[in-house]
């Protein structure tokens, strides 16, 4: 078949900037995160050392114009920084997921000339975000919230807890959601760009996690917290459009750290199945391994079409809340099965923590619960078929 430059490419054929991308990540995963994946394990904690890295790297601000500091690209860039950075160390593929995929690209597209100006150069240089939408009593019902808002003439009072908000700890900036008006339910709902140093904000307990445990999750309080009402993101009472469409991206970011996660577990699996020796031969020998390995790959080819499917889809400017929530279902269960069958190949040495596959395995579990419950994905992918 002769091919034109109207042929369409296949979906894992990057160009050369994508793949400069791809491969100057991984080789800063390599060398500046892998040697330190345990001890901020242990520890529970990202150095700002490392922090100041990924900025320096140019990971941090993907989608924000060159003119306001960031990196002119597009989420299909910021899903390859993803998938690269979780191969090594799914902590550090969240940090950039949630700074790049939720609060970039809810201020690009809500922010109004002041807003971007003020905080996309930020964001893009030194200053990490966090996205605080769940509560205690809202979880997948994000929209029962609790947390609301007065109008004091200028400026809003917002009172309030939202717990589970990832980079808690290291944002200096956060986009809120609370509710202005709670008769009007949903509708009342409005988001605020609210600075860490502001009165009445309060970074509280930070959660002791099953994985993912470098990457901080911490309750957010909110007591009178005074926020002027030029930094509404979006218009009051349409914080439930801001919500609902972020998320949808942010979706595409947790699949593309979930392939990681499984590119990386499925990489350990096949290298120590090689060398690893039983009966006289290696472990790799074996057919019954043999198999294992190859429907584990195929799970993760899958799962990463899927994945670059929606972001593509994404950045065409076409419909992709069904692709983005397809992608995020399989890519997390495809994480389980890998990393369960790459501590499975390792035998005893994969039940221990001098080994990294153990770790993944820990990390794999939350895949299928944050930013959308895999319950929800299939009521979001079943409403959307049946509707045709």
């Amino acid at each position: 078949m002769t091919t034109t430059p109207d042929t369409p490419q296949a979906l894992t054929v990057l160009t050369e900037d994508e793949l400069l991308l791809r491969d100057s990540v991984r080789t800063f995963a390599e060398a500046e995160i892998r040697p330190q994946v345990r001890e901020m394990d242990e520890r529970q904690t990202i150095s700002r050392t490392l922090i100041d890295a990924l900025f320096a790297l140019g990971v941090m601000g993907i989608e924000i114009p060159d003119k306001l500091g960031g990196g002119n690209a597009s989420l299909f860039h910021a899903v390859l920084a993803v998938e690269a950075l979780s191969r090594v160390d799914p902590s550090i593929g969240v940090l950039v997921d949630v700074q790049n995929t939720l609060v970039i690209n809810a201020v690009l597209r809500w922010g109004d000339d002041a807003l971007k100006s003020r905080y996309l150069p930020r964001l893009a240089s030194d200053t990490v975000g966090a996205y605080a939408l769940s509560e205690a009593s809202s979880g997948s019902d994000a929209f029962a919230l609790k947390t609301h808002a007065v109008r004091h003439n200028n400026d809003f009072e917002l009172t309030g807890r939202k717990l589970w908000i990832t980079n808690a700890a290291e944002a200096e900036l956060f986009i809120v959601f609370a509710n202005v008006n709670p008769s009007a339910g949903y509708r009342g709902i409005t988001a605020f760009i609210v600075e860490r140093r502001t009165p009445g904000l309060i970074v509280g307990k930070k959660e002791d996690k099953l994985g993912i445990r470098a990457s901080s999750t911490c309750e957010l309080i909110l007591d009178g917290c005074q926020v002027p009402a030029e930094r509404v993101l979006g218009e009051v009472g349409k914080g439930y459009r801001v919500a609902i469409e972020t998320l949808n991206e942010g979706r595409i970011g947790i699949g593309a750290q979930m392939i990681g996660l499984s590119d990386g577990a499925l990489g350990h699996a096949i290298a120590y199945t090689k060398e690893r020796k039983q009966f006289g031969q290696p472990v790799a020998d074996f057919q019954g391994v043999q198999f294992q390995l190859a429907k584990a790959a195929t799970d993760l080819e899958v799962a990463r079409l899927a994945v670059y499917n929606a972001a593509r889809l994404r950045d065409a400017g076409q419909p992709f809340r069904t692709e983005a929530a397809m992608c995020k279902l399989f890519s997390s269960e495809v994480a389980e099965r890998v990393t369960s069958l790459a501590v499975q190949l390792y035998g005893g040495y994969g039940y221990v923590r001098d080994y990294p596959v153990e770790k993944l395995y820990r990390d794999a579990k939350i895949g299928q619960i944050y930013e959308g419950t895999s319950n929800l994905q299939l009521q979001t992918i079943a409403k959307q078929i049946l509707e045709k």
